[in-house]
């Protein structure tokens, strides 16, 4: 980014930044090291690694001495400006008060979330069950599609009309489609029903291979008209290649039912 290189755009900077770091300036960490003062306030080591990482895309990536020094010096900036005397008075205004509390709470929050995700317990057992009622869900078939995807029930009976007539199916997707795989001739390669909205994946399963519907069906996307063209057996992902997936989702319907669980209490 140009501010990362000298920029002279140093109003935008502060704008853009300031947010981001109101939650920082207002929990200051204990035991690090103090880089430099503005105003008697100190601003230690702490404070300018987690600046850096927000500033830089997280932790453990290098600033050049070009980028350490600009960030530094909007660093000191926030600080010079946050500690003007009528910051005081700026910072008592109720919106901003509660502008202030909020980035707080949402990130003190945040960690705990992250924390308790870190320590959350999923047994091999659970995973192997979630996996294993993933599989018994998934549809017997994958299938290979065109479509064309128009505005109107009539443009799609027009179309339907058509290809009875004898119009090739992908010359018809490239004039008349306004869906995004019209310049592919309305391929849209092979795919798992559950990839697909739930009437549009319907329509695929009813029709046999090579038949298009002669009804048109209606998603929130317009009206379709549909080749099936080919389907084949549905090959489940392996559970180790599944398991990182399966294990996120389950350690966040553990995080949610723990959030129920504290909200209840929170209320008594």
């Amino acid at each position: 980014m140009d501010f990362l290189k000298g920029s002279g755009n140093r109003g935008t900077q502060l704008t853009a930044i300031s947010m981001a770091v109101v939650g920082m300036l207002s929990i200051v960490p204990a035991g690090a090291d103090t880089i430099f003062t503005v105003n008697g306030v100190d601003v230690d080591s702490a404070v300018v690694d987690v600046y850096f990482e927000g500033r830089l895309g997280g932790p453990g990536v290098q600033a050049t001495s070009e980028q350490r020094e600009g960030l530094m010096l909007e660093l000191r900036d926030i600080y010079v400006l946050s500690t003007q005397e009528n910051a005081n008075v700026i910072a008592a205004n109720p919106k901003i008060a509660a502008q202030i509390e909020l980035q707080t709470r949402g990130l003190l929050a945040r960690e705990v979330a992250t924390e308790y995700l870190a320590n959350v317990v999923v047994t091999d057992e659970e995973l192997q069950e979630q996996y294993a009622m993933l599989v018994s869900r998934m549809s017997p078939l994958d299938y290979k599609a065109r479509h064309i995807l128009v505005q109107t029930q009539g443009e799609a009976i027009d179309i339907v009309t058509q290809l009875n007539d004898g119009a090739d199916f992908a010359e018809l997707a490239i004039e008349k489609s306004i869906g995004t795989t019209a310049p592919n001739g309305g391929d849209l390669d092979w795919f798992s029903p559950d990839a697909m909205v739930p009437l549009f994946a319907q329509a695929v399963a009813a029709l046999e291979d090579g038949k298009y519907n002669s009804e048109p069906v209606q998603t929130e996307f317009g009206w379709h008209v549909i080749l099936r063209e080919e389907s084949k057996q549905s090959i489940p992902a392996t559970f180790e290649t599944a398991r990182d997936e399966i294990l996120n989702a389950l350690k966040n319907e553990k995080l949610q039912a723990y959030i129920a669980e504290i909200r209840l209490a929170a209320e008594k």
